[in-house]
């Protein structure tokens, strides 16, 4: 029976102290780590509406190649898949899917003709306004992320 209560003793677990020591170390380590992973997400974010963007300039030119000429700012990019009423020798839809978001939830914008070329795609970025930096930067058709 005393040699019971020895092994009873040696089985309780972990002191306060150690499991305090594994916490700091715990978050320590979510400190360091964290915020590097963050920033990579905003920029995953960014590369990903720059690839929907360059996926809209294919979209806009097979859709130029058989209409003759790109969609109006009225039209929008929904031309891509719904055939405009007003337009011939439409062969869409030129995207398999419905027209998505950017990453961050907001429509994206198109006008044509556009300020800086035939037509112009923005999405504005994590704030969804005008300008911005770091992860509310405006990503753009004409230039790279952050131009």
């Amino acid at each position: 029976m005393a040699k019971n209560k020895k092994c009873r003793k040696k089985e309780h677990g972990f002191t306060l102290i150690e499991m305090l020591i594994v916490m700091v170390i715990l978050g320590l380590l979510a400190a360091l780590v964290a915020p590097r992973m963050f920033g990579k997400v905003g920029k995953s974010m960014q590369k990903a509406a720059k690839v929907q963007i360059s996926l809209f300039e294919t979209a806009l030119d097979t859709y130029r190649l058989d209409v003759g000429k790109y969609p109006t700012t009225d039209m929008g990019l929904q031309a891509l898949r719904d055939k405009p009423e007003d337009v011939e020798r439409w062969d869409g839809p030129y995207l398999p899917k419905d027209i998505p978001f950017d990453p961050w939830g907001h429509a994206y914008e198109y006008r044509s003709p556009g300020d800086h070329g035939e037509f112009d795609i923005v999405s504005f970025g994590a704030d969804g306004s005008p300008g911005g930096e770091k992860e509310d930067v405006d990503i753009v058709n004409w230039k790279g992320i952050g131009g």
